[in-house]
């Protein structure tokens, strides 16, 4: 049965992606997940601050070193060599050497700045695909909604300035027009949308009267967002779609692929159940398919998306209404 798909111009050997977390940040963990059959993998963000210190650090040292003896006024020191952003380079390296799927790095940033050029040293190292991760909460009540999307642009151009292989923007589903946003960062050199980010935030503790945080995996009642935009966005925009959030079983796989999805990114449930259960998803979704008598992801991908344009538009407000009426006919009492 063929899985085979294509990512921002990648051909991948399945559809089920390796998101951002902690197996994907050493080489054996890399090595684990594409034995499992994993169609590509994406490494932990690389993040704005790390790389602002970094550079902090390296300028410190270089006024260090100007200040030195009159005879030795040009010595620049070298950097140490053990900062975080060079070692995540050696880890794109490394890894791309490791295995024969695609490594896609993430660089997770929320402010317009030189960072942004890091990203070409990503490339250098052998990258096959950046995954923008744009981690932004604007604050200011205040702060127009476009002012908000237009951050996401710059950020974006900067990036796609700075390299020539594919881009993924990963966002969160709180913005006042997805389908326009998306249709713009197209325009501005995206490749595709990774949808959607979690925020990870901190909650409120009644009973010890603190705030707290921490890392919540993901469940599959939290797919039906991502599902029903990628099924509206699928034939609205020429990018490359990757479904994040909710992915427990084949079942859920197969749901993602139906609506549309290209690739279908899991971390909660290989965090879960452990790398190998890859070859359990990748299983399931080929008994699924056989099943169904469908024998390529073709025949699959985008087979309930409702499509562009009026249908479109029709096809939430449909559901909100079947919704209500079915919850009024379960619930109402007598």
């Amino acid at each position: 049965m063929n899985l085979e798909t294509t990512y921002l111009g990648l051909v991948l050997p399945s559809p089920l992606v390796a998101s951002a977390g902690p197996l994907t940040r050493s080489v054996p963990g890399i090595r684990r997940l594409a034995a499992a059959g994993v169609g590509a993998v994406v490494l932990p963000s690389l993040f704005e601050e790390q790389i602002r210190r970094e550079a902090e650090r390296d300028a410190a040292l270089a006024e260090a070193g100007s200040e030195s003896f009159g005879e030795a006024l040009s010595y620049l020191p070298a950097p140490s060599g053990d900062g975080e952003p060079l070692q995540y380079l050696s880890l794109i390296e490394r890894a791309s050497a490791a295995v024969k799927i695609p490594v896609i790095a993430s660089l997770n940033g929320a402010t317009a700045g030189g960072w942004t050029a890091y990203a070409s040293s990503m490339q250098s190292a052998g990258a096959a695909a950046l995954e923008l991760n744009i981690y932004y909460l604007h604050g200011d009540p205040l702060t127009p909604a476009r002012d908000v999307e237009e951050r996401y642009i710059e950020i974006l151009s900067a990036v796609r300035a700075a390299v020539t292989i594919p881009i993924a923007v990963k966002l969160a589903p709180y913005l006042s027009s997805m389908g326009e946003m998306a249709i713009r960062l197209q325009r501005a050199g995206a490749n595709g949308l990774v949808l959607f980010n979690r925020f990870m935030q901190s909650d409120i503790d009644p009973d010890t009267l603190t705030v707290t945080s921490g890392l919540t995996l993901s469940n599959p009642a939290e797919g039906v967002l991502p599902r029903s935009w990628i099924a509206r966005l699928g034939g609205t925009v020429a990018l490359s779609l990757a479904a994040s959030t909710g992915v427990e079983s084949a079942h859920d796989v197969a749901a993602y692929l139906l609506a549309g999805a290209d690739v279908v990114m899991s971390t909660s449930s290989l965090l879960r159940h452990g790398p190998e259960h890859a070859v359990a998803l990748l299983d399931g979704l080929q008994a699924w398919m056989a099943r169904k008598g469908f024998v390529s992801l073709d025949q699959v991908r985008g087979r309930l998306s409702p499509g562009s344009g009026a249908d479109a538009a029709a096809y939430g407000r449909s559901s909100y209404l079947t919704t209500i009426d079915e919850a009024t006919q379960t619930y109402a009492p007598g």
